[in-house]
């Protein structure tokens, strides 16, 4: 891996699961680093490798609160990838299927995102349309994935909106793959994720007494279906575990 390597989003639910992976990741607390005014801790550091894990991911707050969304969401991502452009640092954004507006599911990298739903989903696709005009090609890896904590956190869990999401400890291990072999990626889009199934599946493997519920019930439009095609990630993972 790339090093110095820097993690934004260290104390939340992926970053904390991917230094566990990846010790040598140097994770700032935010009041260490601002990703709204990142350039005198990233001058100092001069990290090789930045991976950009800090987002605002509430959903459902979004929409009540949208400045502080599209402010770390679009503005923090907009900063960072600046500063690594700056610094001639790789890229890492940590995106979300939501970018994909659900009408059909098994996207690829190669499908067209949007037209968006709600205002979470439109920061994190601004995010990555920032994110691809200020870091050169060949810089920026942008890996689209969705993820649960490693407990179901709800009594219920919605039987018609069918993801590729997955629990936290099953895709990170994935997702610090790609990352320490980030060099041998010929790609600026990779889609990392589980199989298809229903919320309501997923949430029945951790939470067998979980109830079903409909996406009519949540307080925002949410897309029907949002998974995600990853077998160019299945392949590359093949590649590099041939290697080893």
């Amino acid at each position: 891996m790339l090093k110095p390597a820097l993690l934004t989003g260290g104390s939340g639910r992926l970053g904390s699961e991917l230094q566990q992976l990846l010790p040598e990741l140097i994770a700032p607390s935010s009041s260490e680093l601002d990703v709204l005014a990142p350039d005198k801790y990233l001058d100092s550091l001069r990290p090789r490798l930045i991976v950009h894990a800090a987002a605002y991911t509430d959903v459902a707050a979004a929409e009540t609160e949208r400045e502080a969304c599209w402010e770390l969401n679009v503005e923090g991502a907009r900063r960072m990838a600046q500063a690594a452009a700056r610094l001639g640092a790789r890229f890492v954004l940590i995106s979300t299927d939501y970018v994909f507006d659900g009408t059909r599911g098994g996207y690829s990298e190669a499908d067209t995102p949007g037209p968006v739903l709600n205002h979470y989903a439109l920061t994190k696709l601004l995010a990555e349309e920032v994110a691809r005009t200020a870091v050169p090609q060949g810089q920026l890896l942008i890996i689209r994935t969705s993820f649960r904590a490693r407990e179901w956190p709800h009594s219920r869990a919605f039987e018609d909106l069918f993801t590729s999401q997955d629990y936290v400890d099953v895709l990170a291990p994935d997702i610090a793959l790609a990352i320490s072999r980030i060099e041998d990626i010929p790609y600026d889009t990779l889609h990392i994720a589980g199989r298809r199934r229903s919320a309501f599946e997923l949430a029945r493997e951790r939470a067998p007494g979980v109830k079903a519920a409909s996406r009519a019930s949540a307080p925002v439009e949410l897309p029907e279906d949002i998974s995600l095609d990853s077998s160019r990630w299945q392949q590359l993972k093949e590649r590099f575990r041939s290697d080893s």
